[in-house]
């Protein structure tokens, strides 16, 4: 999996007919700035509104998972999504220009082909993965439904599905790896069963529906007649229906494409948790009703986790800024560069890490018998770090300077000694306005809060600049 955040070269384009609307509609791909997530636009409506892809605007999920904000409403954005994370993108700005992605073939293989058509660009901030702390589980004993996330440094799938039909019968797939997405997930299509059919036209649902990017699975015997009925309900000649019972002749891509396709839609939806995931995630039975009511549960459990961060800290991976770039940003030097290198950074929140050897030069001075760091310096480390995020804000932070402008609430909990690898956290508590941050800090020592506190520290551009 990807220690950085992805984007996508430049933007790519592709149209279609939506698969519940029926509407004409063209799909941009833009790309975007770290920690800007996926978004959705609404080109053709006044204002042109933003719709996150967040699963608490999710407003319908009749045969899709629909999503609404700002006045704006984009309709089956599973396969759009499932895309995005299949090819371990981040930030993506999808315009849209109008209720829904055309469906394409079904599946998620188009999209991902036009994505691969422009290519994809490393951004200097690491992923911020939610990684699963304990099991997580969703139960729907009416339905037969039951989906679990169990923790694991990876992002692994399996779905198991039993539509108690001749045709179809058990089936499960399963994912081990999300490079495998491409080849082995995204071109499984879209399927209903031919009694859903006539429900569904009735209900106003699938008017792009065609055996082109859906599959019909045919679990009865269908005379002639209705064959015909079905011919004219699809706008076709004719229809047949083959020995394995799907609609059309039509060859499936996978002996089990139908379970593929579900685990294709949990994907999609549970991308609206709005973090990349790492967990083992188990699925019996699943729909999208079932997925969101999920993803609401992961990112209930993720908000709570995020009031008492503790940064992960691994020495291998690459810093997101080494000591070179941060003398870059930051106009302080030695003694009193007090940061060794910054292992996250988006537009709300920081992690930077100093390692204390006996070294350091005000040991000579504080309590040269009883080597500890004094406080102050302590905070001081902090709100480098967070001088770090509040330059972030600017294209040019050499132009800027930066200064501390107040602290409240700070606590001391535990020493920090000679040996001690110390992580600073800093992350916005209000929106930057005209150049003042104000942020939470905290400090860690072996996942334990050794210092913290409220800041506030603003931006001022450099005289004749």
């Amino acid at each position: 999996m990807n220690d950085k955040q992805h984007t996508i070269k430049a933007p790519v384009t592709v149209r279609g007919i939506g698969l519940h609307t029926g509407v004409e509609a063209t799909m941009t791909f833009c790309p975007a700035p770290v920690g800007h997530g996926y978004k959705f636009q609404r080109t053709d409506l006044p204002g042109q509104p933003i719709v996150d892809a967040d699963v608490d605007n999710v407003v319908d999920l009749s045969r899709g998972t629909t999503i609404e904000q700002n006045g704006a409403r984009i309709n089956t954005v599973e396969h759009t999504l499932a895309a995005l994370v299949g090819l371990q993108l981040d930030n993506v700005l999808i315009q849209l220009s109008g209720p829904e992605p055309p469906i394409m073939d079904g599946s998620s293989a188009e999209f991902i082909k036009a994505l691969h058509t422009v290519g994809f660009e490393e951004q200097n901030a690491l992923r911020n993965y939610y990684e699963i702390p304990d099991t997580i589980r969703y139960i729907d004993n009416a339905r037969g439904v039951e989906i679990a996330a169990l923790p694991l440094a990876d992002y692994r799938l399996t779905v198991m599905v039993d539509y108690n039909s001749p045709v179809l019968g058990s089936q499960h797939a399963t994912l081990t790896d999300i490079n495998q997405f491409e080849s082995e997930i995204s071109s499984s299509r879209t399927f209903c069963f031919l009694h859903e059919l006539e429900y569904l036209y009735k209900s106003n649902l699938i008017k792009g529906g065609d055996l082109s990017n859906a599959i019909v699975v045919v679990d009865r015997a269908v005379g002639e007649h209705e064959l015909d009925e079905l011919a004219a309900m699809l706008g076709k000649p004719k229809v047949s229906v083959k020995k394995e019972g799907i609609l059309n002749n039509v060859d499936l891509r996978h002996k089990n494409e139908p379970a593929r396709h579900k685990l294709l839609d949990i994907v999609g939806d549970l991308a609206l948790v709005g973090r990349p995931l790492k967990g083992q995630i188990l699925a019996a039975r699943p729909g999208h009703a079932a997925n969101v009511a999920f993803a609401k549960k992961i990112k209930k459990k993720m908000l709570e986790d995020k009031t008492s961060p503790v940064p992960v800290y691994d020495p291998a991976r690459e810093p997101v800024m080494d000591i070179n770039r941060i003398m870059q940003v930051l106009p302080h030097r030695y003694p009193f560069l007090l940061l060794d290198k910054v292992i996250h950074l988006d537009s709300q929140m920081v992690t930077a890490v100093k390692n204390i050897t006996m070294n350091e030069p005000f040991f000579q001075g504080h309590f040269p018998g009883n080597p500890v760091m004094p406080g102050v310096l302590q905070i001081e480390a902090m709100a480098q770090t967070g001088g770090i995020l509040v330059m972030n804000t600017v294209p040019d932070p050499e132009n800027y300077w930066q200064y501390f402008l107040g602290i409240e609430n700070a606590r001391f909990r535990k020493k920090v000694l000679p040996g001690d690898t110390v992580i600073f956290h800093c992350q916005l508590t209000a929106p930057i306005k005209r150049g003042i941050a104000k942020m939470k800090g905290q400090a860690f020592v072996n996942g334990k809060v050794v210092c913290d506190a409220e800041m506030s520290a603003a931006i001022v551009r450099k005289d004749n600049v």
